[in-house]
């Protein structure tokens, strides 16, 4: 039993490196693309739900009102009117009084998922047939807008979406190891399955037309899914248009100042992907070396090619980790000593996320339903239910 302990561990470390490079490699290529120019820029609708006083906040929020776009309105939802985020739409209005803005603050309840119900309570407020649906935490780019809609007006495309990379507020050891997941393993991973033939949608930006979430049955086809931006892609896709990957990558605040709240955070992203793909969920495990590589070598009695093993695997996540973050400009990452740490923490969060099908979010508790099969489709729907109780 040791031997093929050994042995599997031996073999997921050699898959787990040859996942980092791929990774690597893949990530330098999209960092190449050129720069897309639209053929025209259309009037857009920005639609900023918004759910507190968050970190960083109204440094997210002014990037987008400092686009580089020539016409485009921003509305910002909230669903409590004494929410502290009206104070820095407040701040907002005064540093950009000639901007399109809107606040709407509606406590609607419509579904189960509280950020499309915001979205719902929103969307009369719409001006322009071109909509972007963006979370409030996301940083960008003077000419991301530019590249959304470069990307929606080619050919066939429904829906363009976008990757996103960790922005940790402060330098904080825990911010880091968040920033370090999002940058080193899912920015990667996700590419990746794309250059696999997975069309995902990435709900931190959603850019459609108007006409196209009509026709799938507007935001209250989404109100009771938590993974509202996979079902927006399933719904976009089943439309006979593609989901497409636009070449700008905005930053997401990683705020979590404590390892608990780290934790928590992805276990709640963990519970959510499970749910969704529990096939490539478990096969996503491969892209933490350090961990198999440690396990070879405790399962081997710390034979010295286990330990050359863990030494390459550390060094390759390093070097692919800090190629990344030169191809994307980013800041440094987590710190080489860290690597270990987090690839444990990865591991024990995709353990843990099998305890239960219950996610907190945004004050909400909520469960993940058994599989509904829809009659004549290829694909499992999981609807959610409210959990009037606390977590077991």
């Amino acid at each position: 039993m040791l031997d093929l302990l050994t042995m599997g561990a031996a073999g997921l470390t050699v898959a787990g490196l040859a996942q980092s490079s791929a990774g690597w490699l893949a990530v330098e290529r999209f960092s190449r693309r050129a720069v897309v120019v639209p053929s025209r820029r259309p009037p857009v609708t920005i639609l900023k739900p918004l759910h507190g006083d968050e970190p960083l906040l109204e440094e997210a929020l002014a990037s987008f009102c400092t686009q580089d776009y020539p016409e485009f309105q921003i509305v910002f939802g909230l669903q409590d009117p004494a929410d502290p985020a009206l104070a820095v739409l407040a701040r907002l209005r005064q540093r950009f009084p000639a901007l399109d803005m809107a606040v709407v603050v509606d406590p609607t309840p419509h579904g189960t998922n509280r950020k499309v119900a915001n979205l719902i309570n929103m969307a009369p407020r719409i001006r322009h047939d071109v909509l972007v649906i963006a979370d409030s935490d996301i940083h960008a780019a003077p000419g991301y807008l530019t590249q959304l809609i470069a990307t929606l007006l080619a050919p066939d495309v429904g829906l363009a979406t976008t990757l996103y990379a960790g922005l940790p507020f402060g330098r904080t050891l825990t911010a880091r190891l968040g920033a370090e997941q999002i940058n080193h393993a899912f920015l990667p991973g996700a590419l990746m399955a794309r250059g696999l033939g997975r069309q995902d949608c990435l709900g931190a930006t959603m850019a459609l037309r108007r006409e196209t979430l009509d026709s799938i049955g507007g935001l209250p086809a989404l109100a009771n899914y938590l993974a509202d931006d996979a079902e927006l892609g399933r719904l976009v896709k089943a439309r006979g248009l593609l989901v497409a990957l636009a070449g700008t990558v905005p930053a997401t605040t990683v705020a979590e100042a404590r390892l608990p709240e780290l934790f928590a955070h992805e276990l709640r992203w963990a519970r959510t992907i499970r749910s969704l793909a529990p096939v490539g969920f478990v096969m996503s495990g491969v892209q933490y070396p350090l961990f198999w590589s440690a396990l070879a070598v405790a399962v081997s009695g710390g034979a010295g090619w286990a330990w050359l093993a863990f030494a390459l695997a550390w060094l390759v996540r390093g070097a692919a980790g800090r190629g990344i973050d030169r191809a994307l400009g980013l800041p440094r990452g987590a710190g080489l000593w860290c690597l270990p740490f987090r690839d444990l923490m990865s591991i024990a969060i995709m353990l843990a996320s099998y305890r239960t099908n219950q996610v907190a979010w945004r004050g909400q508790i909520l469960r993940t339903k058994r599989p509904v099969l829809v009659p004549g489709k290829h694909y499992i729907r999981r609807e959610l239910d409210p959990v009037r109780d606390k977590l077991a």
